[in-house]
């Protein structure tokens, strides 16, 4: 019997290896790629403060005016691409569904309605407040990978109708009531709460269900089912992004929650679609990427873990066509991401990474958010001496960083842990004290 389990298991781990769709969420690292620091080819970053013409950027106001709107317009054009889903075809409306007392705070579910003609788009969003407010409340947002529900046991929590990937608790597509809290290890809610703030989250396929299919599903499909994607149009990871600014309308015009301290967080794939929403939507207050690797705040020139050609073969549809020119051309490019982390700057802004998680790059991570200093000075905040101290993993950091910037590479795989919440919940103490 023991040797019979021993090979379910086996078939199993060799699916999702063979998987085309092979998830970020693997505990072990895909095999055929460079996890050797000493093998990371030598390279040069595009510089953040020099425009496309040559000009030297040294003010704040050249930065505004000058070379961030050119590096967000080749964000946009080479990497994540522009948005094509403006708001002027909709009708939306908000509608409170549910509220009540929950296991450590106040409940409330709420849906976002977006209709075109006979289409709509549902998005059900979850909050969480403390269970005693004596003003208005700042927040965490952040996306969740397998609805509502699974990020508490709470019984009240609407379960998600929409399309989830194969998994635990999933049939044909579809979460099933077991489903209730299996990710709630990955959102403390009781520590967010007790710490005065609030939580908001929405399940991210509700946006855009992460399959390829051509863009015929999610909010691309209501704005025009016969969309044909340009090789400058945004994929899913610009829809996400989309789908975050829409919570922030909701958030900035209810009087509940603290409007200057918004602050969005994601892990993976949704690491890279926060920095990419809190890229565009200066309405975020703060940033924070959770092993967000390649296409997220990793350096891509470095070829360390997951590849531009590995992230665009396996998931063709979340950036736009244009990248796939730098399939194994990384050096090409004419921005990396420490261009993407630096278009959150003077906000604060958190990275990171886990020592075993190899495949998120966590030194090209810390790597890439060292290199946006240069900005960072322009607006008066610069590194502590600690920051330029050479890491490795064998010398994990998690000293907490009381900078602009901060940065931890705690122990342990692809994951959100309770540790993480502690660092990211003293770095907005530190940013937006409690007396505002």
């Amino acid at each position: 019997m023991k040797s019979r389990f021993r090979f379910k298991i086996i078939l199993c781990l060799a699916y999702l290896l063979l998987s085309q769709n092979l998830s970020h969420d693997l505990k072990s690292q895909p095999k055929g790629y460079n996890y050797d620091e000493s093998k990371v080819p030598d390279y040069e970053l595009p510089l953040l403060l020099e425009s496309d013409l040559g000009r030297k950027i040294s003010t704040k106001e050249e930065w505004i005016s000058i070379r961030r709107p050119e590096i967000l317009n080749h964000l946009e054009e080479e990497v994540y691409g522009k948005n094509e889903i403006p708001l002027g075809p909709f009708k939306v409306r908000t509608k409170l569904l549910e509220s009540g007392d929950s296991e450590f705070g106040i409940r409330k579910q709420y849906s976002i309605t977006f209709s075109r003609r006979e289409n709509e788009l549902i998005l059900n969003v979850l909050v969480f407040l403390p269970p005693k407010i004596e003003k208005t409340v700042p927040v965490f947002l952040g996306l969740n990978f397998r609805g509502n529900h699974t990020i508490s046991k709470d019984n009240e929590v609407i379960i998600t109708q929409g399309w989830i990937r194969p998994g635990k608790r999933v049939k044909n597509n579809r979460s099933l009531e077991e489903g209730r809290g299996i990710a709630s290890s990955r959102w403390d809610i009781k520590q967010i709460l007790s710490k005065g703030y609030g939580l908001i989250t929405a399940y991210y396929g509700e946006i855009d269900p992460d399959f390829d299919d051509g863009f015929k599903n999610g909010i691309h499909g209501l704005l025009n089912p016969n969309r044909k994607q340009q090789p400058n149009s945004g994929g899913s990871i610009d829809a996400w992004a989309w789908g975050l600014s829409r919570i922030v309308d909701f958030i900035s015009i209810d009087e509940q929650f603290d409007h200057s301290r918004i602050i969005v967080i994601g892990h993976s794939r949704l690491g890279k679609a926060a920095l990419w929403a809190g890229a565009k939507d200066e309405r975020i207050s703060m940033v924070i990427s959770n092993n967000s690797g390649c296409g997220g705040a990793a350096i891509s020139r470095r070829k360390f873990g997951e590849t531009v050609k590995r992230i665009n073969d396996s998931f063709p549809h979340w950036f736009c066509p244009n990248y796939k020119k730098y399939n194994d051309q990384e050096e090409t490019c004419i921005v990396d991401q420490h261009s993407l982390l630096s278009m959150i700057a003077p906000r604060p802004l958190y990275v990171a990474s886990a020592t075993e998680d190899l495949w998120a790059d966590p030194m090209g991570e810390f790597y890439s958010l060292q290199a946006t200093e240069p900005v960072f000075r322009l607006y008066g905040f610069k590194l502590n001496s600690s920051w330029h101290e050479k890491l490795n993993r064998k010398s994990r950091v998690e000293k907490f960083k009381q900078d602009r910037m901060g940065y931890h590479m705690r122990d342990g795989k692809h994951d959100v842990t309770s540790y993480d919440w502690k660092r990211y919940l003293d770095f907005a103490n530190h940013n937006f004290p409690n007396d505002q």
